[in-house]
């Protein structure tokens, strides 16, 4: 699906194709195999090390960046941006016979335990109704609070990440007459660090308090966005440098606390669950990439939306500590 919608951009002619292109096809096809796919892994093959698994799959998930963000920029730059989107439609097709062939749905496709676990675990039927099921799913969750505050700070967290500063940083950097490559390799940089940061994080989802660690990820966060407006220049310098490598080790760090809570909270619908924690997440994206281009046009800088990005990261971090602890005991290992 990324693959058709990528590579029929390059027959466009209008912006409702564009929507469609990119906006439906790439937007379902990557939805569709984003975290929430880390999520339904990690619970179906891992009964132990789950933190530091979501955590390396996170990551991964992230790391691409590090190459294609650089290259991308480049081939838009010299040869326009039709080349860039024929390199995404090829990337995507060129991963589908491995997936095809080497990845499994269960450890008993397999013959194997999930790791950590003491018993064979026998591949449950296939749920009829699978759609009925999410509803349902996310009816029984939102009458509970910490669905709501888990969806909450998620929300914040796309909006400070995908809608923010994916979106709005090479602007706001060519704002401050910073060439785009420039400004783009600085966003595969973070992509590097991301990769340290989320396996870390999931590291200490095993060991720590999920609710501490993402306020200190929320508040950390927050208070590196109001000090960007200071440090976009035209070129990089090493408190520009310092606040790359600051907030790539938060960016997704995020991730594997907040799949550990939904976990504890939810026992076996938890990846159901935490696919509509991340529905949230797309959506403050996507709020925030839109609101502040809006604001950017109408205060002719971003400063405004830096400020904001940042009170509503003190926001999520205040969300995080008063979600309330379930016994882990009291929560069934998933079976799915």
């Amino acid at each position: 699906v990324i693959a058709v919608g990528s590579g029929l951009t390059v027959w466009m002619t209008a912006a409702w194709q564009l929507m469609l292109c990119w906006g439906l096809l790439v937007g379902l096809g990557s939805g569709s195999m984003a975290l929430a796919f880390a999520a339904t892994v990690t619970n179906r093959w891992f009964t132990e090390r789950r933190g530091l698994v979501t955590g390396i799959l996170t990551a991964a998930s992230a790391s691409g960046q590090l190459i294609f963000l650089p290259v991308l920029s480049w081939m838009v730059e010299r040869h326009d941006w039709r080349p860039a989107a024929v390199t995404v439609a090829l990337a995507a097709l060129a991963v589908v016979p491995f997936v095809w062939l080497l990845l499994r749905d269960h450890p008993a496709d397999v013959g194997l335990k999930p790791y950590g676990a003491t018993e064979f675990v026998p591949k449950p039927e296939p749920v009829p109704g699978a759609a009925r099921r999410a509803l349902s799913v996310l009816v029984k969750a939102a009458r509970t609070g910490p669905f709501w505050l888990l969806a909450g700070t998620f929300a914040i967290c796309g909006a400070s990440t995908n809608g923010l500063i994916q979106t709005h940083f090479v602007p706001a950097a060519h704002d401050a007459h910073m060439p785009v490559q420039a400004a783009a390799s600085l966003l595969a940089v973070i992509g590097v660090f991301d990769v340290v940061g989320t396996i870390a994080s999931g590291w200490f989802t095993d060991r720590y308090d999920a609710r501490r660690l993402l306020a200190t990820y929320y508040a950390l966060r927050g208070v590196s966005l109001l000090f960007l407006p200071m440090l976009l220049a035209p070129s990089v310098h090493p408190p520009m440098l310092f606040f790359i490598v600051f907030y790539g080790l938060d960016w997704v760090a995020t991730v594997p606390p907040t799949v550990a809570l939904c976990r504890e909270q939810y026992g076996e619908d938890s990846a159901i669950v935490f696919g509509w924690v991340l529905a949230s997440h797309q959506v403050g994206a996507a709020l925030v990439a839109f609101l502040g281009g809006v604001a950017r046009d109408a205060f002719g800088s971003y400063d405004m939306v830096w400020y904001f990005s940042g009170a509503l990261c003190a926001v999520a971090a205040l969300m995080a500590l008063v979600i309330r602890r379930k016994s882990v005991a009291a929560v069934p290992v998933a079976a799915v």
